[in-house]
């Protein structure tokens, strides 16, 4: 029997959540921008700014080192969660964007050079594709991008064909935030490592949604964000492999990530701190930690067979819709990711009906311009699921739809 969360469970789940609480009707669908939080995590914030707040890694009082404890034990939590070997393989940064950033200014300065071959795919986010163009531009590097077919899947034949040369890195997304595409990332990360490459992980839409092994992976580099798994924003994390992580240049210099400092030089701090200069998202960071207890007490392999269930009752109902375009392949190979087109309402218009019924969607190009050229439209509407969401909020999505359908002829 496939484990999933059940009917009850989604109605004590949503109890949790307070946004769901206030007495006003709302069906949250937009997902994968930002989660909602739950109360124990929101709890967490106001729990340590009233009772536990002081700086860490600096004061030798009670309240520092109580902060300081909490602070590097959400780091073990979220080693434990992605299966790294050591907590010092987790350095927390901002979001998803700033750890990508992180490798392109301290990994690729040091190892990309004039005419080196950067591989990433058609489906990337922006987050993924810009800092590579500036490295690039930088060095003179190469970038090339792996196909995806008509569906929305990547072609492995297009990645393999690209992996020849002086291939230094692959960076590609482990789901996409348009299509809902979940890659082979295992796969391509063994591709990446025979063509004599590292590879980086776009684990934002991978890491709330299903469970994550970076061992059984094989990355290198693997960047998620806090906010789109129940955590609070301005805290996400970079997985890196402790050897590479110890032989790159420090992000960013100033207190914590250094051992001593003359007027000569420094010295680096021990991994992670070496990568988390100043005062870090403290209470962020133990919150975030907070989350991933949360979600582990309800089972990653449940919320994923769950949000596969949505989306498949999803994709069923969207066919009740005239003239939809719904981009991707099949939901049993997809994520809780929908996109799609009305046929002459722009997708700004989709979102204001739906608005006016209370349901929260995307519309826009959710920060994938490339992919929306390669799908030849220059927008379209997005429906992301969660944990708290059900069925008959879909079955809400689409009556609004209809509506949007009968307003716009």
């Amino acid at each position: 029997m496939t484990e999933t969360l059940k009917f009850e469970d989604i109605i004590n789940i949503r109890k949790d959540f307070p946004i769901f609480n206030t007495g006003k009707k709302l069906i949250y669908l937009d997902n994968a921008a930002t989660s909602q939080k739950p109360s124990i995590v929101i709890d967490a914030l106001h729990f340590f700014y009233s009772k536990s707040n002081a700086n860490v890694h600096r004061g030798i009082y009670t309240l520092s080192e109580e902060a300081t404890i909490k602070y590097e034990e959400a780091h073990k939590k979220v080693a434990g969660f992605i299966n790294a070997k050591s907590f010092r393989e987790i350095v927390f940064v901002r979001n998803t964007t700033e750890a990508i950033n992180l490798v392109a200014y301290s990994w690729g300065r040091k190892n990309i050079a004039k005419g080196d071959v950067i591989i990433l795919s058609q489906m990337e986010h922006h987050s993924n594709i810009v800092p590579w163009q500036l490295l690039a531009r930088e060095k003179g590097a190469i970038i090339k991008y792996a196909e995806i077919d008509n569906r929305g899947k990547l072609r492995i034949e297009s990645l393999e064909s690209l992996l020849k040369g002086k291939v230094k890195l692959v960076a590609i997304t482990q789901m996409s935030n348009v299509l809902g595409t979940i890659n082979p990332v295992k796969k391509i990360t063994s591709m990446a490592h025979k063509a004599g490459a590292i590879i980086l992980i776009d684990g934002a839409q991978g890491v709330p949604h299903e469970p994550t092994d970076v061992q059984d992976i094989g990355c290198d580099f693997y960047a998620f964000s806090g906010h789109k798994m129940l955590g609070p924003t301005g805290v996400g994390v970079l997985y890196g492999k402790k050897e590479i992580l110890n032989d790159m240049p420090p992000f960013l210099g100033g207190g914590d990530m250094i051992k001593s400092v003359s007027f000569e030089e420094a010295r680096w701090n021990d991994l992670p701190w070496k990568f988390e200069a100043g005062t870090p998202a403290i209470a962020e960071g133990i919150a975030l930690g907070v989350a991933i207890d949360y979600l582990k007490s309800l089972g990653m392999t449940k919320i994923r067979n769950y949000e596969n269930e949505l989306a498949l009752y999803a994709m069923d109902k969207l066919k009740d819709v005239n003239d939809i375009e719904i981009y991707g392949h099949l939901a049993e190979e997809r994520g809780g990711i929908v996109s799609f087109n009305l046929k002459d309402v722009h997708p700004h218009d989709v979102a204001s009906v739906l608005s006016s019924e209370n349901i929260a969607i995307r519309a826009g190009h959710h920060c994938a311009q490339p992919l929306h050229d390669r799908l030849g439209v220059s927008a379209s509407s997005r429906a992301s699921f969660y944990i708290y969401n059900t069925t008959e909020e879909i079955d809400a999505l689409v009556n609004g739809l209809k509506k949007a359908r009968k307003i716009y002829g």
